[in-house]
């Protein structure tokens, strides 16, 4: 799956109004980002790099593998699979996303 089919993946899970009531990314590095803004009604999913809460650093496999069920966020945490930087509770709250 290609970023573009990982932001259209997340847009449909956040839908309107996710509960994060809080903005994060998920930087892929060179593959590119997705940006969750979970503050705005409706909720907005894009790739623009702007300022989180939260940032999430994962690889584009891995964030795949989240989104369809196969790589729960706590355990991807604990193997070490993503690296969060800013507000940790923000982080807890990915299974919202997911």
């Amino acid at each position: 799956m290609d970023i573009q089919a990982c932001t259209e993946s997340l847009r449909a899970k956040v839908g309107a109004s996710s509960g994060l009531d809080a903005i994060l990314k998920f930087d892929c590095g060179a593959e590119g980002l997705v940006y969750i803004d979970g503050r705005s009604l409706p909720n907005s999913v894009s790739n623009e790099n702007q300022d989180t809460d939260c940032t999430i650093g994962i690889t584009l496999e891995n964030l795949t593998a989240m989104g369809k069920g196969e790589l729960e966020p706590t355990t991807a945490f604990m193997m070490d699979k993503l690296k969060v930087s800013g507000d940790m509770s923000v982080a807890l709250k990915l299974k919202r996303v997911v």
